[in-house]
């Protein structure tokens, strides 16, 4: 078995999300994060044979480098990796599921108060306003027929604020959704995002599918 570009992209990215993983039988692999506030699911363009975990994701993304065109095949207890030519291999062991953190259960996304395409740009330009005014925090709010994103600091009303518009739609109540930044860990691409009053948000890639939930921070406030 030969892992895509695709799927190499998405377990790097979910490597960052949480350390560890479990991969399940199949062509669908999910992650939650230690805090169980962002969680991930994706549909890949291959298929494993088996369900196994990993305990230290970027160990073993790192041990598929030390080869070339690294080819696996999954064993019992432990995946063979080689190269093309069958010159190298590594032996690497599996670890015990029980031990590692995975999503419980899927969410069901209840109605949303907000939607707006968020592109990739955007997002990196909220992400750079973050790193030079030093704040943690995005709200989303709206006004005038259009949503905007602020990266704020929650706690003082009188820091910098750097703001960008994108087009949404959005109920009649008042708003301010905050987010934490550090939780926007998402493949670089372009996304439908959904926003619900109950403090969860739904982000969807546009070009290869890959879904995030992502929890609100507690500050946010709905029709007040």
């Amino acid at each position: 078995m030969e892992l895509t570009e695709k799927t190499m992209q998405v377990l790097k990215n979910y490597a960052t999300i949480n350390p560890n993983i479990v991969i399940t039988e199949g062509n669908v692999i999910k992650t939650v994060s230690e805090a169980k506030n962002v969680l991930s699911s994706v549909e890949l363009d291959v298929t494993f044979p088996q369900t196994f975990g990993i305990y230290e994701l970027s160990e073993f993304l790192s041990v598929l480098s030390l080869v070339d065109s690294p080819r696996l095949k999954f064993e019992d207890t432990y995946v063979l990796v080689t190269d093309n030519a069958g010159r190298s291999r590594i032996k690497y062991f599996y670890s015990d599921i029980d031990m590692l953190t995975t999503p419980s259960k899927d969410i069901i996304m209840p109605e949303t108060e907000v939607k707006f395409t968020l592109d990739s740009a955007t997002l990196s330009s909220i992400k750079r306003a973050a790193s030079v005014l030093g704040h943690t925090e995005m709200s989303v709010t709206a006004s005038d027929g259009v949503v905007s994103l602020s990266v704020i600091d929650n706690n003082d009303r009188t820091s910098n604020v750097y703001s960008i518009d994108v087009d949404g739609v959005f109920a009649e109540e008042k708003f301010n959704f905050i987010f934490n930044i550090s939780n926007l860990k998402m493949v670089d691409g372009d996304y439908e995002v959904g926003i619900s009053k109950k403090l969860i948000s739904h982000f969807v890639n546009k070009e290869n599918g890959i879904e995030y939930w992502c929890a609100l921070e507690k500050s946010s406030t709905y029709g007040e």
